[in-house]
């Protein structure tokens, strides 16, 4: 059956044939009300957020992933019990000595991520904060995307005994091969 037969099918038989759907813009939101920043270069914005886990005998641990959006390449993974605003600061101190700070950091609304001292210091340095709105997981898509390959590619195939094995390299070489299948 062609088109035009179920066409003239629906018509006789009173059903109103759906009107196609313009396609959305991928960094629209619903209402057309945003625009989400696009990265234009490598450098150009980072996103950061976190994963969280359990080892074997129950214990969270989380694990907190850098991505640079324009080239979907995690710079840093870091794997502790408890992160705080001071790790979050330290682990980006060490990807601007090694990368240079990016113009833009995007990230969720966390405690973290909104310290004065943290947003204080990326201020000093020239690098602009960009935050989701809260319950949005989507304006934070390319973090989110490496998030759920992370845990579709290691933590979902993996049982981590101890913090050790967790944060162990062959743990972070394969987090960091997620990067490259995005």
């Amino acid at each position: 059956m062609n088109e035009k037969r179920v066409y003239r099918i629906w018509r006789r038989e009173g059903l109103k044939v759906p009107q196609k759907q313009p396609k959305r813009g991928r960094l629209w939101l619903n209402d057309g009300s945003c625009v989400r920043l696009r990265p234009q270069h490598p450098n150009h914005v980072w996103s950061y957020d976190f994963v969280m886990d359990r080892t074997h005998d129950g214990k969270p641990f989380r694990m907190l992933c850098v991505i640079d959006e324009f080239t979907r390449e995690c710079l840093a993974i870091r794997v502790e019990r408890r992160l705080n605003a001071r790790i979050v600061l330290e682990v980006l101190a060490d990807l601007f000595l090694s990368h240079g700070p990016p113009d833009h950091i995007r990230s969720d609304n966390g405690p973290e991520f909104i310290e004065k001292a943290l947003r204080g210091w990326l201020t000093r340095l020239g690098v602009k904060t960009l935050y989701i709105e809260p319950g949005s997981p989507w304006e934070n898509g390319y973090c989110e995307s490496f998030n759920s390959k992370l845990r579709d590619e290691l933590l979902a195939r993996e049982i981590f005994y101890t913090m050790k094995e967790a944060k162990s390299k062959r743990s972070v070489n394969v987090a960091l091969r997620c990067s490259l299948n995005l």
